[in-house]
């Protein structure tokens, strides 16, 4: 039995539909269905979908004891950078608190495998000319919501190094395709263009992000769960730096609109400079490749948000 955190969201609903591609059957979606967790992102799955708030620790308890899950995938998370600048509360409640209260069950009923999807956020941010993050570097979050999953990764190993407890740890670099709410950068994009409306870019757009299509993660993950060592974290980057402009201007040519359509707005507080993922632990012993370009995730993505999105 597998449960799957946050399963309704982004990340987490194009991992499921990823294990039901491959034949799993015995799998569990847990959800709070907020905002960002769509029941719609999950309507041709057949796996059960309950809704829960993983903060809310009786009833998490209920669903363990119910299902005794033996693997943990865990995406449940408030991800939004500007939303934690404004109520870090949520963030705390779900990122730190949900996530030990999934550690504690998993210690009690004794899960074989616990998956902790993280971010590359918590390592902080790097100059133009820094090297990329690798498993070793120090964390050094800079705003609410990376120090909220850099928190959580801390208690996840702590379960581990105290109670034995089998995890893992990914941290990813930024997603996009399809299912992505359009608070983001890169659906924003899509949809505005769409609609004929202004593309808003954060302060003078060189801002840069390595970006990776949300299959290609998908399926380090599983490639994690299968082969990857117990204890362990793994760097997951699509081995693509663009800056914020030059990503928006590849939509706009992808999609034939014009640049007219940019505009310039005040920089976020704690905006990063620079996010880039080394590869190499991932890659040399997973065997793990990123397998989309950028232009062919974009236009995958731009095809769903045109045709596919309900």
């Amino acid at each position: 039995m597998i449960f799957i955190t946050g399963a309704a969201g982004f990340i987490g609903s194009n991992f499921a539909h990823y294990l039901s591609q491959k034949g799993f059957d015995d799998v569990v979606i847990l959800d709070k269905l907020t905002y960002a967790g769509d029941m719609e992102n999950l309507y041709d799955l057949k796996y059960p979908v309950k809704g829960v708030d993983i903060a809310d620790e009786y009833r998490l308890a209920e669903l363990f004891a119910r299902y005794r899950p033996k693997s943990i995938f865990n995406f449940a998370a408030e991800t939004h950078v500007d939303n934690s600048i404004k109520d870090v509360n949520p963030f705390v409640d779900t990122n730190i608190i949900g996530t030990v209260n999934l550690l504690n069950l998993s210690v009690k009923y004794e899960v074989e495998r616990f998956h902790h999807i993280s971010t590359d956020e918590v390592y902080g941010s790097l100059g133009y000319e820094d090297p990329p993050f690798t498993e070793e570097t120090p964390y050094n979050p800079q705003n609410p919501y990376s120090a909220s999953k850099a928190a959580s990764d801390h208690f996840v190993t702590a379960f581990h190094n105290t109670y034995g407890l089998p995890t893992v740890i990914t941290n990813c670099s930024n997603n996009y395709g399809p299912r992505q709410h359009q608070e983001k950068l890169i659906p924003k994009t899509i949809t505005n263009i769409f609609e004929g409306k202004k593309i808003p870019v954060y302060g003078n757009g060189e801002n840069i992000r390595d970006w990776i299509y949300v299959e290609d993660h998908c399926k380090a993950i599983l490639d994690v769960f299968y082969g990857g060592g117990v204890g362990q974290k793994y760097n997951i980057g699509g081995e693509c730096e663009v800056k914020n402009i030059d990503l928006v201007k590849t939509i706009i040519k992808v999609m034939g609109a014009s640049e007219d359509l940019i505009e310039y707005v005040d920089d976020r507080p704690g905006h990063d400079l620079r996010y880039a993922i080394d590869n190499a632990k991932i890659k040399n012993t997973l065997n793990f490749r990123p397998s989309h370009t950028l232009e062919e995730g974009l236009t995958k993505t731009i095809i769903w948000y045109k045709y596919d999105r309900i």
